[in-house]
């Protein structure tokens, strides 16, 4: 009920500022740069801090039993000026033990059991049968002053979910291991801890932290994980680990364990079970595979020129999955496309893995994939899930709080590399129909603002996530220009990465970027309850040409084209940015210059497509 009234007023005080469009910020974040943890100029203030913690796990898993065994020691560090009295761990796995994603059914065998729980040594309270929620306070027997550290020893265990999704079971002996270990909570600068249920269908918010990762099987399975391979030697039989070796160098795909190999039993060290170690640091989380049936191909692309650095990509999956037998290909192309057009960071990682399995969802260095019988559309959702290696592990953005700030980005980056690829007509048709035309052609009547706190959006939440703020940033891309939008997004990118940004840090990130004043923009997409529908009202001949009178129905600043069709049957596109709308978002006058007479005009948005292109067309008496 708290976070309802919050949100009542949070939209009264934006609506109340409706005139002078000010980005107004709720008060509790409006605190953070109050203290100076955050500033006004896009960059974290002089007094920002985060949290961090050094994770090392080891898990054992002896498929195709679905119990996982855990074992972890955390050191927590404080780095705020808050003395915690009590930490909050995240059992995500617990979202199995009440109604699910989609609507599944209850698992009540698959929730986290912690089998012992030490801090600093001595032994903590935990009660199994009231930590049955993804989120759980302990107390700490002294308090964590500013500054100190806590270490943690828990033991785990869990049954591995059936379902398909972003983690569990795949087949009898090929399992994906996600959120699969007690992990502290963010605790941030402008909300404290973050107690947001995990209820299946938002995403995450993590700290970045350094992993050290044991995952212990039986002989010939093999592992994939976040991270970096330890000792390839010591879990894989020579001439395997010299084929992954090669793959770190190589253009061409290299078949590290085909089906004839697997079939062999010949491809890990023959003790009775392996431990495979993996480290990653700064990072905000790990997942993991195991299967002794899938193949594994690889391959590596550069990603940054001035460091000749390459990043090692692989592919896990059944061989029946024609889909993936491109995989390693398809992202090389997205990694090197990435890293060098937009957002133009170098991949900031040493490997990607796609796994196949069912969730079309992104990890860090970690794809879990379904197969699609298309590969035009399987390369679509791949592109789009490597697309969150920026958007939120490089940019540590809060997905269950604020999703466009990382979905949005995928979805926009999806279409760049789409055209890239595909050319611009197939490309803008795929977005058109996947993120555009069930929203535009909808109602409007309970439209919700982009900035609307996700567990808050009630009304067409998908498109406030992915289409919404992907078109807010193309049309931003559309007015500023290539080279000055590539600029001001680096601006946001260099001021955050490693950091937990939030919307107010990337409007003010972008505004110092692009030099430009952006508020008037920000506040239509983000704060209002617009959507996209023009109306060509009135077309009158003019000294020069002709002025077009142009009413935003819906409200959006989008961009648009000016088709003429001439009478001498010739056409022509006279393009409009947003800009045209900085002054008045309602209503406008265009001049359109031309010395030849026009028989007709249509206003044409392209991928912003219009609610009702009835009255979008003028044709001449």
């Amino acid at each position: 009920m708290l976070k309802r009234i919050f949100l009542f007023l949070f939209l009264c005080i934006a609506l109340s500022y409706a005139d002078a469009q000010t980005l107004t910020i709720p008060p509790r974040i409006d605190q953070a740069y109050t203290k100076g943890t955050r500033s006004l100029s896009g960059k974290p203030g002089k007094k920002y801090w985060e949290n961090h913690a050094r994770y090392n796990i080891s898990m054992t898993i002896t498929p195709p039993n679905r119990i996982i065994n855990g074992v972890e020691q955390i050191t927590y560090f404080n780095n705020s000026p808050d003395v915690l009295d009590s930490l909050n761990m995240k059992l995500i796995e617990n979202v199995h033990l009440a109604h699910g994603r989609r609507g599944g059914l209850a698992d009540t065998a698959a929730g986290i059991i912690v089998d012992d729980i030490k801090i600093n040594g001595a032994k903590a309270g935990w009660d199994n049968k009231t930590a049955v929620t993804t989120n759980q306070m302990v107390a700490l027997a002294s308090p964590l002053m500013p500054h100190d550290s806590v270490k943690l020893n828990i033991s785990w265990h869990y049954q591995l979910s059936t379902r398909e999704g972003r983690e569990g079971v795949i087949n009898p002996t090929t399992f994906y291991l996600a959120y699969f270990y007690p992990r502290v909570s963010v605790y941030d600068d402008y909300k404290g801890w973050d107690t947001q249920p995990h209820t299946g269908g938002l995403e995450f918010y993590n700290d970045f932290s350094d992993y050290t990762l044991h995952v212990t099987v039986p002989k010939n399975y093999l592992v994939w994980s976040t991270g970096t391979l330890q000792n390839p030697n010591q879990v894989l039989q020579p001439q395997f680990a010299k084929k992954l070796q090669e793959s770190m160098t190589s253009d061409s795909t290299v078949h590290i364990a085909t089906p004839q190999d697997l079939a062999n039993k010949n491809i890990t060290a023959q003790n009775e079970f392996n431990t495979w170690v993996w480290t990653a640091n700064n990072i905000t989380d790990v997942t993991f595979a195991v299967s002794d049936n899938y193949d594994w191909d690889a391959a590596s692309v550069l990603v940054d020129d001035k460091t000749h650095r390459r990043t090692n990509v692989q592919a896990a999956f059944a061989d029946s999955a024609q889909d993936f037998h491109h995989y390693v290909q398809f992202a090389r192309n997205a990694l090197n496309w990435f890293s060098h057009n937009l957002p133009g960071v170098p991949y900031p990682f040493p490997k990607t893995t796609s796994v196949q399995g069912y969730a079309d969802m992104e990890y860090p260095m970690m794809v879990n994939d379904s197969h699609e019988t298309d590969l035009g559309f399987a390369q679509l959702v791949q592109d789009h899930e490597i697309a969150h290696t920026y958007f939120p592990f490089y940019m540590g953005t809060n997905e269950s709080y604020y999703a466009f700030m990382d979905e949005g980005w995928a979805t926009t980056f999806e279409i760049l590399i789409g055209t890239a690829e595909k050319g611009k007509k197939v490309a803008d048709d795929f977005y058109k129909r996947f993120r555009v035309n069930r929203w535009t052609h909808g109602p409007h009547e309970k439209e919700m603002p982009i900035i609307t706190p996700s567990p808050e959006t009630t009304f067409n939440a998908g498109d406030n996530f992915y289409g919404k703020p992907s078109l807010s940033y193309l049309a931003l891309k559309d007015m500023l220009g290539d080279a000055l939008f590539k600029k001001a997004l680096q601006t946001y990118m260099s001021n955050w990465n490693g950091k937990h940004p939030i919307p107010w840090d990337y409007f003010y990130s972008m505004e110092a970027g692009s030099g430009k004043k952006l508020d008037w923009f920000f506040y239509n997409w983000f704060y209002t309850s617009y959507y996209i529908d023009l109306s060509l009202d009135k077309v009158e001949k003019a000294s020069d040409g002709y002025n077009l009178s142009i009413t935003n129905i819906g409200g959006f600043a989008v961009p648009f084209d000016a088709v003429l069709t001439y009478a001498d049957g010739t056409t022509d596109t006279i393009h409009q940015t947003p800009i045209v709308w900085e002054k008045d978002q309602k209503n406008i006058s265009v001049n359109i210059k031309t010395t030849k007479e026009v028989k007709s005009i249509t206003l044409d948005g392209g991928i912003f497509v219009d609610a009702d292109m009835k009255n979008n067309t003028w044709t001449a008496n």
